[in-house]
């Protein structure tokens, strides 16, 4: 095969975040500082409708820290989605919390609120739905489960950067709100995370868990992380921030085009009143799905990813919280998801090479 392979995932790192990067090095300021502070205001302003933003150093940190500043530890139960990667139920286990596993929409692949509101026991503190591969949620139903238990909302939006339901931004619709900020995400500051909180009460708590449990220097009020943004990794969002809704629009035409020539696969659903962003383009291959990934790869030279072939509540760290827990659909999406390129930099070629294996494989059964 002759051809250069189509990578699934290209995170695009230009002249622009070098300038960035040098401008704060020049400075000789490259820990938490000024870059910090106007990523967090602008991340606000443009992504979450003014809520009040917290940079950290991971998603992950960005979750774990969200759970303990709403109040979430021992004796708590929260409500995850067993198909996701593993830091949303990890988050909650290191909260000393206790994560429970409910199902998803097949059609969504986020969290079902039916399978969640069977999963509520007197223990249940919050649910945290995870806004999958770009798609938002069903936040209407799972509000009206969290409003007949008296439940709190929390969001894993880690791959959803700009995605809304309802015209709402999603990261708005719970307590907090975590964005990722990973290389391979829409948008990247090389690494970290963001929380968009509900009230400065929970924003303050986040600051000053990531900061060794100090506002002030030398002040500490409690024992908290050293999970802070360094202003070099600021610096490049800034600039990646006025660079992602351009790369959305590009992602979501490259979805229509594999949408409109893709067959015999079922390519994803988008539902009435979502905007996808499409961190990842999802399709179903119910028949021998690993023959067809390594098939596309080395016949054709499209690379793809499996996200997620081990669902959480069979992972060997995870497992102890859901000892013979049935999720079928959770396991079917396990068995038959794959997930082609979509990224910015595709050209028109690539998307028709992309079409031609996906068609070709499909209809020979892989």
């Amino acid at each position: 095969m002759d051809q250069p392979m189509i990578p699934p995932a290209k995170p695009i790192i230009g002249d622009d975040e070098r300038a960035a990067v040098d401008r704060v090095m020049r400075s000789g300021m490259i820990a938490q500082g000024s870059e910090v502070a106007a990523f967090e205001t602008e991340f606000a302003e443009q992504l979450v409708a003014g809520r009040t933003c917290v940079a950290v150093n991971s998603g992950t940190s960005g979750l774990h820290l969200g759970l303990l500043a709403a109040g979430i530890g021992p004796g708590d139960e929260v409500i995850v989605p067993s198909f996701t990667f593993a830091a949303t139920g990890n988050a909650v286990a290191l909260t000393g919390a206790t994560p429970v596993f409910a199902d998803i929409d097949p059609v969504t692949f986020c969290l079902d609120p039916a399978s969640v509101a069977a999963s509520v026991s007197e223990r249940t503190t919050a649910v945290m739905p995870v806004h999958l591969y770009g798609h938002p949620a069903d936040m209407a139903g799972l509000g009206e489960v969290a409003a007949q238990h008296g439940l709190r909302i929390f969001e894993d939006a880690a791959q959803a950067h700009g995605a809304t339901l309802a015209g709402r931004p999603v990261g708005s619709f719970g307590d907090f709100g975590m964005f990722s900020l990973y290389p391979t995400k829409n948008m990247t500051s090389g690494e970290g995370g963001m929380v968009a909180c509900a009230t400065e009460e929970i924003a303050r708590a986040v600051r000053l868990l990531r900061n060794q449990g100090m506002e002030k220097q030398y002040a500490n009020e409690l024992v908290g992380f050293n999970a802070r943004m360094t202003d070099i990794h600021a610096a490049i969002g800034r600039v990646q921030l006025g660079k992602v809704g351009g790369w959305t629009t590009d992602r979501q035409r490259n979805a229509a085009f594999l949408d409109s020539h893709l067959e015999g696969v079922v390519v994803p659903a988008v539902l009435e009143g979502a905007t996808h962003v499409y961190h990842q383009y999802t399709i179903r291959v119910p028949a021998d799905r690993d023959g067809f990934v390594a098939a596309l790869r080395a016949e054709h030279g499209v690379g793809s990813g499996v996200y997620y072939p081990i669902p959480n509540h069979r992972l060997d760290s995870l497992a102890p919280y859901a000892p013979g827990l049935d999720l079928p659909e959770t396991e079917r999406a396990a068995r038959e998801v794959v997930s082609l390129p979509v990224h910015p930099s595709l050209t028109q070629e690539d998307l028709e090479r992309i079409v031609a294996g996906v068609n070709t494989l499909a209809k020979a059964g892989s």
